[in-house]
């Protein structure tokens, strides 16, 4: 029975933020293509419409907050029935930006040879669509199916029905501690921060493992196993 490692979308395997601000401009010279009065609008204000609207809905899905977010954003030059098709633009193009960062490959290759591989987010990255088409053995996406968003104890039990193995030969690896580490943790998953930004760990969360790239994962995982082991 093999061990299965699972990778969280968006700012683990995926380099999102140069996808969305890419997606963001797009939609931002269309509206002063569209009308002067979006001459005021500026890509700080497309910014926070989406903070905005996300701090009210987090737990709807990602797509229909996007696009609350341009709704939000349109109405301040007189857009809002320009809706539809800017919301076409700004995926469009998202997605045409959306790649695995530099170490998200080579690391998959690497683990492929000892270990199932496993994809589950809350987000929209489609793999087929975000330049990991074919790595993984089995792909979740929260509101499939009603699936709930992490850290909701359904998505985590949703993994291990997937998964096939028992919750303690999974490791979770992402780059949010609330939705990468604790919540798979109490459900019984091993839980490893991709901490890119070297940020500091909260003295009450108790990662795994913790990484800078993930490179360094197919050695941690040898080095858990071990310990486990022994």
């Amino acid at each position: 029975m093999r061990n299965v490692v699972v990778f969280d979308a968006d700012e683990t395997l995926l380099d999102l933020r140069p996808a969305v601000t890419g997606g963001l401009v797009v939609v931002l010279e269309e509206m002063r293509r569209l009308t002067p009065a979006a001459a005021g609008v500026s890509l700080a204000d497309l910014e926070s419409d989406w903070d905005a609207v996300f701090g009210e809905h987090a737990a709807a899905p990602v797509a229909q907050i996007r696009r609350a977010a341009l709704a939000r954003s349109l109405a301040r030059a007189g857009l809002t029935a320009h809706l539809d098709e800017l919301a076409a633009l700004f995926f469009a193009r998202r997605f045409a930006l959306t790649r695995p960062f530099a170490d998200a490959l080579p690391a998959l290759a690497a683990l492929r040879r000892e270990y199932a591989l496993g994809y589950a987010t809350n987000g929209n990255s489609r793999a087929e669509r975000c330049g990991l088409a074919g790595e993984f053995t089995f792909e979740l996406y929260a509101h499939d199916g009603g699936l709930p968003k992490k850290p909701a104890p359904e998505f985590y039990a949703a993994v291990v029905e997937a998964a096939g193995v028992p919750a303690e030969q999974i490791a979770y690896v992402g780059d949010s501690l609330a939705h990468d580490v604790v919540g798979p943790q109490r459900a019984g998953l091993r839980g490893i921060w991709l901490n890119r930004s070297g940020l500091p760990c909260p003295p009450e969360v108790r990662p795994d493992a913790e990484l800078s790239t993930l490179a360094e994962l197919p050695a941690v995982l040898r080095r858990m196993h071990t310990a486990k082991a022994g």
